[in-house]
C-alpha cells in the first residue's frame, strides 16, 4: 500500500512523532469520516494562508504585528530571546515576563548545518541596533541542551559592548537538556526571576 506508507512517512516528519505513532494516527485519519478529514485538510490550508510571521518580532500572527507588540502595556525596555514560538506561550505562561519577545526560529546546530544565518539573528542585532536607550535588558531564553547555549553564547558575544543594555541568561529551575514548552509554570517562572548576566 503505497498511499498508506505515504501517509505514515509525512505523519513522521512532524515533531515528538514516532513510527508506531505516525501508524496510529494515519489508521485514525483513515478510519475518520470524511467531515472530520476534511475539515483538518481545510483548517491546515487555512491557516497556512492565514498565519505569518510578526514583522517585529517573528512571533506567528494573522495581523502584521502580533498581539503581544502592538500591546502599549508591554516594557520595550526588556526583549525576550528565544528559540521557538512555543517558547513565547510557555513564559507567557508563567507570568513572570512583561516585556517584548524575539522568535529566532531554532538553534545554532552546526551538526546539522544551522547556522547563524538560518536563524533570525540578523534582525535580532538590526532590532537591538534601533532599540538605543530604550533597551535596557536583552534576555536569552534559549533552551538549556547543547544547541540553546551555543545560542545563547554566540549571541551574548554578538550583543556584547553593544548599548546600554545588559545581556542576561535565564538561569536556575531549568533542567539541562529540556524543552521550555514542556516546563511547568512556577519552574519558568522562577528561572526567569533568576537570570544571570552573561
Amino acid at each position: 500500500m503505497k498511499s498508506f506508507s505515504k501517509l505514515i512517512a509525512s505523519l513522521k516528519r512532524l515533531p515528538g512523532i514516532g513510527p508506531k505513532q505516525a501508524e496510529r494516527l494515519a489508521v485514525f485519519l483513515l478510519r475518520a469520516p470524511d467531515f472530520e478529514t476534511d475539515g483538518l485538510v481545510a483548517a491546515l490550508r487555512e491557516a497556512k494562508a492565514a498565519i505569518r510571521p510578526c514583522r517585529q518580532c517573528f512571533d506567528f500572527t494573522e495581523s502584521d504585528l502580533c498581539r503581544l507588540c502592538s500591546d502599549p502595556d508591554r516594557d520595550r525596555g526588556l526583549l525576550c530571546v528565544v528559540s521557538e514560538t512555543q517558547d513565547v506561550t510557555a513564559i507567557e505562561r508563567s507570568r513572570g515576563y512583561k516585556g517584548l519577545y524575539h522568535v529566532l526560529h531554532g538553534a545554532l546546530s552546526p551538526l546539522e548545518g544551522i547556522g547563524p544565518e538560518a536563524l533570525r539573528v540578523r534582525e535580532l542585532l538590526d532590532r537591538v541596533g534601533r532599540a538605543g536607550a530604550t533597551l535596557r535588558e536583552v534576555v536569552l531564553a534559549t533552551d538549556p541542551d547543547a544547541e540553546g547555549e551555543a545560542t545563547a553564547l554566540y549571541l551574548s558575544q554578538k550583543l556584547k559592548g553593544g548599548g546600554s543594555f545588559k545581556v542576561t541568561r535565564i538561569a536556575h529551575g531549568v533542567p539541562m537538556g529540556g524543552d521550555l514548552d514542556y516546563i511547568d509554570e512556577r519552574t519558568l517562572s522562577h528561572a526567569l526571576a533568576g537570570r544571570t548576566e552573561v
